[in-house]
């Protein structure tokens, strides 16, 4: 048992030092507050789904699969704009960058509402994105100010497990608000919620950023924060896995309501059926955040992939020969989602770990990649659907596939193992 001198301090655990960063929010309050702002992209995205065919009636569109750029668009900027947060935010610190990006987030949904014509939506949209990239980058920085190693991942999962209920009822959101309104009221809720974060984060959250790691915006640093970035095996590898699996989730969100509303008939139940399958995710991120300390990472995130493609393979088999039913499907997909929720938060926690010093760069560019690889691996799987669930099959087993040999690459031929990679 440890003594201390009389009339000195007892050191403080990991925990209770992570707590004074974020104080005065404690650690459920900061785990809330992190999960709301993630929330943000989430439902930005998963609120539109039911709207999709009013975007395509509204504007005319004749292709019936063109109605989805409207998520693209919104995906591409959320991409884009991660490039240059984590600069700013390692420049200027979290809070002024964090309340920026909501400003604009809440501007541009606005500018959704009135958008007349569809290229205006899209511009809107992009823009939206660009603002929604702040809240993504400082949040996770923020977790990687406060927390280390496996504690970083369980928090991650906390938070993951948190902000998962908004994919869970977003859509739903939306079926409630296009019953009562027009589409433009989807964006007047965004512009909403947006108003009450920056509240919310005007007047608790913290600065997380140690005033020692703020770094100019000037060639050297910005260089030197690449090199430990690009030069990690770890981080590289994990980003691009991350990229690779994400296009598969996005290929889903892509040609849901198409998939479920209309080839699988369930029409007014596609919120429900969308939520059982998102709440697949919440539920393996909670598994996650009770096991990771004791698994570790890459086990449980190398377990997650091999099965996930064996689902995968399962589902197209059933596809090709014309088995692949509602009552077939959803259970696979259940899986597939439970099996995301053990993907994702280990992924990124495993690309970050070696990334403290930069963190908010290193989470724009681990950000910007996974979203932008996955954005577009979810475009060809969701413009490839063609009034059957074959496309989504075969996008999922390309994603899987692709996923599980940037492992192989990254970890050297062995998977599953506890010890860190070396650069």
């Amino acid at each position: 048992m440890s003594q201390t001198s009389p009339g000195q301090p007892a050191a403080l655990s990991p925990a209770a030092t992570a707590a004074q960063v974020h104080a005065p929010l404690s650690v459920g309050q900061f785990v809330a507050v992190m999960a709301a702002l993630m929330a943000l992209n989430a439902l930005a995205i998963d609120i539109m789904l039911p709207a999709l065919p009013h975007f395509r009636q509204a504007f005319a569109l004749a292709d019936a699969n063109a109605a989805q750029t409207v998520i693209t668009a919104y995906l591409v900027g959320f991409g884009v704009g991660q490039v240059f947060m984590g600069v700013l935010s390692d420049r200027f610190g979290r809070r002024p960058i964090l309340l920026a990006g909501l400003l604009v987030y809440g501007l541009a949904a606005i500018a959704s509402a009135v958008s007349t014509d569809m290229t205006a939506l899209l511009v809107a949209r992009f823009i939206q994105g660009l603002g929604s990239a702040a809240p993504r980058v400082v949040g996770v920085a923020a977790v990687r100010d406060c927390y280390g190693g496996r504690q970083m991942a369980r928090v991650m999962s906390l938070v993951m497990m948190v902000f998962m209920a908004m994919p869970i009822l977003a859509p739903s959101i939306g079926q409630l608000i296009l019953l009562a309104a027009p589409w433009q009221a989807i964006f007047a809720v965004l512009a909403v919620y947006a108003a009450v974060m920056f509240v919310v984060c005007w007047r608790w959250l913290p600065e997380t950023l140690r005033p020692e790691w703020r770094r100019a915006i000037r060639p050297g640093p910005i260089l030197q924060a690449g090199r430990s970035i690009f030069g990690s095996r770890q981080t590289v590898g994990y980003t691009l896995a991350s990229g690779a699996f994400f296009g598969a989730l996005l290929g889903f969100v892509n040609s849901a309501q198409q998939l479920l509303g209309q080839v699988f008939g369930l029409g007014d139940w596609f919120p429900l059926a969308f939520a059982v399958l998102a709440g697949g995710i919440a539920v393996s991120s909670f598994i996650n955040a009770l096991l990771v300390e004791r698994m570790g990472m890459r086990s449980l995130s190398h377990g997650a992939t091999l099965t996930f493609l064996a689902v995968a393979l399962t589902m197209l088999a059933l596809a090709l020969t014309g088995w692949l039913t509602v009552w077939t499907f959803m259970p696979l997909q259940v899986m597939a989602m439970l099996l995301a929720g053990l993907v994702f938060a280990n992924f990124n926690a495993l690309a970050m770990e070696p990334q403290q010093k930069v963190a908010g760069i290193a989470s724009s560019l681990i950000g910007a990649v996974t979203i932008l690889i996955g954005a577009g691996g979810g475009f060809l799987i969701g413009q490839a659907f063609d009034g059957s669930a074959t496309p989504l099959a075969l996008g999922f087993t390309v994603s899987a596939s692709a996923t599980l040999i940037v492992l192989l690459v990254t970890e050297r031929g062995r998977l599953c193992r506890s010890a860190p990679v070396t650069d």
